[in-house]
């Protein structure tokens, strides 16, 4: 009698262990799918953000641009990458901002010998900065989408005036060296071009002519 009394309460006991983990697991279920819709939902907010912000000025502003980006290479293979709108998924617009943080630093490479000056350089540093800048917050776990689409007008900001800073320098060298000044600059070269020739030492024994 009692061997069958404790069997019926194992019985009753498995039974409700069994009911209860049926029940927990298809909470847990619920709860996982709750967590996947959101996250989905979440990215596709974040998507329509930064599409709907991702706007850039990949075209040439000046003449001096149109014809830099058919000499220099990287400077029109980066404007043509700008050019070139990701679609359908975030993961198309992390893509593209890897492969436009790889030409902007490409810009460095090969800069033509009018434009290899210290002004262009520096323009060219704050660009890669803020392309790489954009590069790294689009690949966060969880993407800050007001950093991100704050950086586009920023880019545009630095483009503009890198291309402004080309046009300067190809608009001063159109303009004519008055008479005497393009001798002076060359006999200036040739100054810098020598040596300085080393100072003899001042003997502290040989009296001064006062």
């Amino acid at each position: 009698m009692q061997l069958n009394l404790l069997r019926m309460k194992f019985k009753y006991i498995y039974v409700f262990l069994l009911i209860f983990g049926m029940f927990s697991c298809k909470n847990d279920n619920e709860k996982r799918q709750v967590e996947s819709i959101k996250d989905i939902k979440k990215k596709e907010l974040i998507f329509s953000i930064i599409e709907k912000a991702w706007v850039f000025n990949a075209k040439p502003i000046n003449e001096t641009s149109r014809s830099s980006a058919l000499a220099w290479v990287d400077w029109r293979s980066f404007l043509s990458e700008l050019d070139q709108k990701p679609k359908k998924t975030i993961g198309a617009f992390q893509k593209k901002s890897a492969e436009l943080s790889k030409k902007a630093m490409a810009l460095n490479n090969l800069i033509p010998v009018e434009f290899n000056k210290p002004q262009i350089k520096a323009r060219i540093a704050i660009l890669i900065t803020k392309v790489r800048m954009l590069d790294l917050y689009i690949h966060l776990k969880d993407i800050p989408e007001q950093k991100v689409i704050a950086l586009i007008p920023e880019i545009n900001i630095q483009l503009i005036a890198l291309q402004n800073q080309m046009d300067k320098i190809v608009q001063k060298s159109k303009i004519p060296l008055e008479e005497g000044e393009s001798d002076l600059i060359k006999m200036l070269d040739s100054a810098r071009a020598i040596p300085n020739s080393p100072q003899m030492p001042i003997d502290p024994n040989i009296p001064r002519v006062e």
